[in-house]
């Protein structure tokens, strides 16, 4: 049977590195992206929500 659980694993960790990978591509100051990074590493899920809701690129979209 397909394991439903392993499927949502890899999605996270592909949403987590296409988050990380943007963040370091980011127009943010280092530090910005350092605490950018812990977050979404420390706390996949919840991380990868806030960085898409309030991340680096986020202000600027709103500008």
């Amino acid at each position: 049977m397909f394991d439903l659980a392993g499927l949502s694993g890899l999605i996270i960790l592909a949403l987590d590195l296409w988050a990380l990978v943007s963040i370091i591509g980011s127009n943010a100051s280092t530090g910005r992206k350092v605490l950018w990074s812990l977050l979404v590493i420390v706390l996949p899920v919840l991380g990868f929500i806030i960085w898409l809701i309030a991340g680096p690129r986020s202000a600027a979209t709103r500008a």
